[in-house]
């Protein structure tokens, strides 16, 4: 766990009524994930442990028919789930991959009509500008809505798009108050959200699929078996969601990125309004520590 346990402690209140007020956007807990649950940067209690699934040193195979270049997934773990990768934990060499989850659930459509904003324009510019390749974990549901979006995003070579689901409805229960999917409903809610990415005109797809609230065990696993995806968690959690002080943001970053790491942030404006800024630090600091940014693919080729 990257935060510490006083972290942990602060913020565990505020994840339920921040579940109330925005229902649901994956990544921020414990990243390890089996049962835990987690929900935009707020770490949840620690969770009893599932079997372990397949781990990030197994050596990946090629994707069928996933996305551009066939990028790499880790085979099947024990019991034939579905396997999850966190970081690349042989990593020596400094690469450090940053994530955003573009978040949206099925049912946010009238405040998007109203106002709300569940894009970050500014960020996807910002990361152009400064040359990071990033993984976009998105929604379909927001692909559906930023449609134009989705499209330059996933056919700018800086950028993969990654699978959150379609309507980021949890994968297990509890979860932070989201709705529950069956194993069935799971199994088509992933493929609805790469139909939705194929609608809009998005081709840098990627084969990774990151659960709603970072919520996942055996049984959800096993409903992704036959996806022929690699479950993306993140060891390193921004704590963007609802921050207000980017530097805050970006020391909690900067003190925990090692070799191979993933950081979780966000690319929603509502819910994360300091990350663009946090990242216009974050980027030259690790920069200057002779880190290189890499997609997650580049991290599960290794």
């Amino acid at each position: 766990m990257t935060l510490s346990v006083r972290n942990a402690v602060a913020t565990a209140a505020l994840g339920a009524a921040l579940c109330t007020a925005l229902a649901g956007c994956g990544g921020g807990g414990t990243p390890s994930g089996q049962g835990g649950q987690a929900r935009l940067g707020t770490p949840a209690a620690p969770a009893p442990a599932a079997s372990s699934p397949h781990t990030p040193e197994s050596a990946p195979s090629a994707a069928p028919g996933a996305g551009p270049g066939r990028a790499p997934v880790l085979p099947l773990g024990p019991n034939g789930l579905t396997p999850v990768f966190e970081r690349a934990k042989q990593q020596t060499e400094k690469t450090v991959a940053l994530t955003f989850d573009a978040d949206m659930t099925s049912d946010q459509g009238p405040r998007a009509a109203g106002g709300e904003h569940f894009d970050n324009p500014q960020l996807i510019s910002t990361l152009r500008t400064l040359k990071v390749p990033s993984t976009i974990f998105m929604t379909g549901r927001w692909a559906e809505e930023y449609p134009d979006q989705a499209k330059a995003i996933g056919t700018d070579p800086n950028f993969e798009i990654a699978n959150h689901s379609y309507s980021h409805h949890a994968f297990k229960s509890p979860c932070y108050g989201l709705p529950a999917l069956d194993a069935a409903a799971a199994r088509a809610d992933v493929d609805r959200a790469f139909a939705a990415f194929r609608t809009a005109g998005a081709v840098n797809t990627v084969p990774y699929f990151r659960f709603p609230g970072g919520c996942y065990d055996d049984q959800a696993l096993r409903a992704l078996s036959t996806a022929k995806v690699t479950a993306v968690q993140w060891d390193v959690v921004s704590g963007d969601a609802f921050a207000k002080d980017p530097n805050a943001v970006a020391q909690q970053v900067l003190a925990g990125v090692k070799p191979g790491s993933v950081v979780v942030m966000h690319c929603t404006r509502s819910a994360a309004p300091v990350t663009e800024e946090a990242i216009r630090k974050i980027v030259p600091e690790l920069r200057n520590r002779g880190y290189r940014f890499v997609k997650v693919s580049e991290l599960i080729g290794k």
